[in-house]
């Protein structure tokens, strides 16, 4: 009697794992589902379609000059090219070099991509050693659908601090316009938040993803499944979708 009591209950718990192991909400691949407001929700939502060609490419014709202050990112409009606006923004301790309340002279930089200490000296060979890399790169954007936006969305896009960040210039000359599927920062602590940004980035200028871009972001998302999708570059306004 006792070793059939113990076969029933063997067996009811057993059901009971299966049923509770097929309740909940699970995607069908056993994962559970995004959460709203995540990154990965966002990727989600992604149109995904095969890069087109580069084509047409070019940065000041398509993009505008480089830095320029005309744009429409927040914080816009003050006078400040946007590659000392992300110093001031990114650097600890930046210095002005006095000639100007907008050009910084130095600072020290917690590089994002490679998690070094460089120290940012501005002058002929020390400059370079901090650049300010696209998130989303543009040539990459061109091939995701930036061909298809207007020339005003194009110049937002280049100078959004959302897409901009200071950061080892190496390494930012490594990654050059390749997509999460070729290229991540080796500082792995910071993959989730770079990824979650580019799906920022893409989502607000109605980019696509390619079928191996968004398995890489996938996979790097799935590390950190409630990384929440960026609002901002840094400047505290809200990120709104930009239509074509």
């Amino acid at each position: 009697m006792k070793s059939r009591t113990l076969g029933a209950v063997c067996t009811a718990v057993l059901l009971a794992v299966v049923v509770t192991g097929c309740s909940g909400s699970k995607d069908d691949k056993g994962e559970g589902k995004a959460g709203s407001g995540t990154a990965r929700a966002a990727l989600d939502a992604l149109a995904v379609k095969q890069a087109a060609p580069k084509a047409g490419y070019d940065r000041e014709g398509k993009f505008g000059r480089a830095w320029s202050d005309k744009t429409d990112a927040p914080g816009s409009g003050n006078r400040c090219d946007t590659r000392n606006d992300i110093l001031a923004r990114d650097l600890k301790n930046p210095r002005n070099d006095g000639s100007s309340a907008c050009v910084i002279a130095s600072g020290t930089l917690d590089d994002p991509y490679t998690g070094k200490k460089i120290k940012f000296q501005r002058g002929t060979g020390t400059s370079s050693a901090v650049q300010i890399d696209h998130v989303v790169a543009l040539g990459q954007a061109w091939v995701s659908g930036a061909q298809k936006i207007g020339q005003r969305q194009r110049e937002a896009l280049a100078n959004d601090p959302l897409n901009l960040i200071a950061a080892d210039g190496p390494a930012n000359g490594q990654k050059s316009d390749q997509d999460a599927s070729k290229w991540l920062p080796r500082n792995t602590a910071f993959q989730c938040t770079y990824v979650a940004r580019q799906v920022a980035v893409k989502k607000k200028y109605g980019l696509t993803v390619n079928a191996g871009e968004k398995d890489a972001m996938a996979r790097v998302l799935k590390t950190c499944p409630n990384e929440k999708l960026p609002v901002d570059g840094g400047t505290g306004v809200a990120l709104k979708e930009t239509r074509k």
